[in-house]
């Protein structure tokens, strides 16, 4: 288990563009394990590895629906109606804004093992895929929020 320090927002590796990943390595496989570890550490529902410094297609999720998420290389095929709600980001600490993303995604990725598959996204999920796959372009969330970003404080401590 290894913790990767999180990335913040005027950091420059938030901003650009992350490659492909053409096969699955030990060092890529190792990569996945530590980006779960840093983001349950975080606290997080999902982290991409620009977040971490990588610049690399790859995004976790773990939104407590039974299931982890690895989303290498991932497209999003469709997109369905809206959902307007509060979002965080661990790049961006102690804030949150309100954010419109849409209710139903569909994303096309390759797992762990490279196989590709498709998953359907609705609610948290897709709020979370769409999230997480801006990361991938060098996009935060920010850049689409309605209205100030609120200050938040950790309750759960």
């Amino acid at each position: 288990m290894a913790i990767r320090s999180i990335r913040t927002i005027g950091d420059e590796v938030l901003k650009m563009e992350c490659k492909p990943v053409k096969d699955m390595t030990e060092h890529t496989a190792q990569l996945i394990d530590d980006m779960f570890d840093t983001m349950y550490e975080a606290g997080g529902v999902g982290l991409a590895a620009p977040q971490i410094g990588i610049r690399k297609q790859i995004v976790v999720i773990d939104v407590e629906d039974g299931n982890q998420y690895v989303l290498i290389n991932p497209v999003i095929l469709e997109m369905e109606g809206s959902q307007t709600g509060p979002e965080g980001c661990l790049s961006v600490p102690g804030k949150s804004g309100v954010v419109t993303r849409p209710e139903r995604v569909k994303v096309k990725a390759l797992d762990r093992d490279m196989k590709e598959y498709e998953l359907v996204g609705e609610g948290f999920l897709a709020r979370a895929i769409c999230h997480e796959c801006d990361h991938l372009h060098g996009h935060l969330y920010v850049e689409i929020v309605e209205g100030p970003l609120e200050d938040v404080t950790a309750e759960e401590e």
